[in-house]
């Protein structure tokens, strides 16, 4: 029992302010973003980028979201998609809510020039373990802030498929997340593309434990039709229900549907695999988001989970033990790290509010 106690004292999750205490994180939005810039906004001259405004808008937003009982908020926009780590500190210290943000690419529509260009002679596509290379660096040395630094470090590795069906060089995104995670000890996120067992069987191919892997996108209509949501929980990742607050004009089952598709998961035996968050934006630049606010899933999502059976001891299992689990930095892949000469604990300290 001792031993239990200590290991979970010391289970840390990586936040842009540093590694936090497991237990500190209280209730967790898994799939959400900050800031999400279509990439090449920025150079538009009709785009309006206004840090402070931006600021102003989002510590708004993360203060309600604090005020309804939330306390932290994974950011899972990737490298590529207006990541902004030092906005994220600000942000963090200022409002209190903890930011978990990501590294990772994808889907291969919106990749860089460099990362779909041959950089090999005889010509050969970006293999999964350069973009590990690339994923891993980003945990272990910090966030690339463009030709200036690396800060903070990402908490999570994600990707995307393309709904279509997943790209070859997508699968390798897939195999290059599953490797950095698997160095580096932070858990794997992924939006499904159109096969989502096949694409989680792709991911585990490369040795990672399935209790290290979400798989997102999962209250789609058709994944619902199917019910992949059930052998992806059999099999042991993580289920996300992640897009909260939308409804079949999006693609998605409805809230009032969504519910009891979670009381019947909570039924079955998977109240340890299923993970939900809105993938709202806070600020969108270059393209539409949905109108949700980070707070939704508590103040309204929260009541239909009642509604449909759900106590409020497996509701805090969904909220906050689960996301707290799943975003623990596997301390054996720790301990790998330090193998290479890395210093963890000069690189990283905790921090508190």
């Amino acid at each position: 029992m001792l031993e239990n106690v200590q290991e979970k004292n010391s289970a840390v999750a990586l936040t842009v302010l540093g590694p936090v205490p497991v237990q500190e994180l209280g209730v967790v939005l898994i799939h959400e973003s900050l800031l999400s810039v279509y990439p090449g906004a920025q150079y538009a001259p009709e785009i309006k980028l206004d840090k402070s405004e931006i600021f102003e808008i989002l510590k708004r937003k993360l203060t309600e979201f604090r005020r309804n009982g939330g306390k932290t908020i994974v950011d899972s926009s990737g490298m590529f998609h207006g990541r902004d780590v030092e906005l994220y500190r600000t942000l963090s210290r200022t409002t209190g809510v903890h930011i978990i943000a990501s590294t990772g690419l994808g889907p291969e529509s919106l990749l860089g020039g460099y990362f779909v260009t041959p950089q090999k002679n005889p010509p050969t596509p970006w293999s999964a373990e350069q973009f590990s290379g690339l994923f891993t660096k980003e945990v272990t040395e910090g966030i690339v802030i463009p030709r200036v630094e690396r800060s903070s470090s990402a908490g999570i590795v994600t990707s995307t498929a393309s709904k279509a069906g997943i790209t070859e060089v997508e699968k390798g995104l897939f195999r290059g997340a599953a490797l950095t995670a698997l160095s580096t000890g932070v858990p794997v996120s992924v939006q499904f593309g159109s096969e989502a067992v096949s694409e989680l069987e792709l991911i585990l191919g490369e040795g990672i434990s399935p209790d290290r892997v979400i798989i997102g996108g999962l209250d789609r209509i058709e994944a619902q039709e199917n019910r992949t949501i059930y052998e992806i929980a059999e099999r042991g990742a993580y289920v996300a229900l992640d897009h909260v607050g939308w409804a079949s004009t999006d693609g998605y089952i409805n809230d009032a549907d969504r519910a009891r598709l979670v009381a019947d998961l909570v039924a079955e035996g998977h109240v340890e695999r299923i993970l939900i968050s809105t993938n709202a934006v806070g600020v969108a630049k270059g393209h539409e988001a949905k109108e949700l606010a980070f707070d939704y899933l508590l103040s309204s999502f929260v009541p239909k989970l009642r509604q449909a059976g759900v106590t409020n001891e497996q509701i805090r299992v969904l909220l906050e033990e689960n996301p707290q689990r799943v975003l623990t930095v596997d301390p054996a892949a720790r301990e790998k790290i330090t193998g290479w000469n890395f210093e963890w604990d000069k690189l990283y300290h905790p921090v508190t509010y």
